[in-house]
């Protein structure tokens, strides 16, 4: 067994299934049926944006905001006057940079007539490869890996070398099978571990994967 696929094999054994993306903010452990309508899909492709440089607590709040205005949907987004939706998604953090990224993307969700490609969810602005790569896993359940500051700090701690989005990314698809199930419950985990143990001053003595760690921190 490869060390990548260990990793995970460890990392459910201890955290369990996470249940991500959660919808309508429940989550959904071990059930990859989500998402079920173009609804539920358009709800992770704004969590995607809107968890840009912010934790998930404040995303939830933000869309709690949206839900109670009825306005969880490409329709109200679009018809939303800007600083109505400034102010709901407030507590994400840099509201007017994603506000116009919303309204970017509920222009493009609203034309189109298939499963996007990545190059197109690229061309959109304020989209990078994170979430590009988080809609595409998530919401349309193509294989492709997340790599965020979580990953990128386990891995780089355990002591592989790869750093920027793209080598960390070919790391896990050229060691594990092209498997959405796979990559969407691995890169949960990772968010797990680095939230739970492996955080910015991690809990070395209690980790289950120090015995491989190259950078113990004691």
């Amino acid at each position: 067994m490869n060390k990548i696929r260990l990793i995970y094999d460890l990392l459910l054994e201890n955290y369990g299934f996470q249940g991500w993306w959660p919808i309508n903010g429940k989550y959904n452990p071990n059930n990859y049926s989500y998402p079920r309508t173009a609804e539920q899909r358009f709800e992770i492709c704004v969590g995607a944006i809107l968890t840009q440089n912010t934790s998930w607590k404040q995303v939830e709040k933000a869309l709690e905001n949206l839900r109670r205005m009825n306005a969880l949907n490409p329709q109200s987004i679009t018809s939303f006057e800007v600083n109505k939706l400034k102010q709901a998604i407030k507590p994400s953090g840099y509201f007017n940079q994603k506000a116009r990224k919303l309204k970017e993307f509920t222009t493009f969700f609203l034309q189109l007539k298939k499963e996007p490609t990545r190059e197109e969810l690229l061309s959109i602005w304020g989209v990078g490869p994170e979430t590009a790569d988080s809609i595409l896993l998530y919401a349309y359940k193509k294989p492709l890996f997340v790599i965020d500051a979580y990953t990128k700090r386990v891995f780089n701690r355990i002591g592989f070398k790869e750093k920027t989005y793209d080598e960390l990314q070919k790391l896990f698809m050229n060691n594990l099978k092209p498997d959405y199930k796979l990559f969407n419950e691995y890169h949960a985990l990772i968010v797990e571990h680095a939230k739970k143990l492996c955080a910015k001053k991690p809990d070395c003595g209690k980790c289950f994967l120090n015995r491989m760690c190259k950078k113990i921190i004691r």
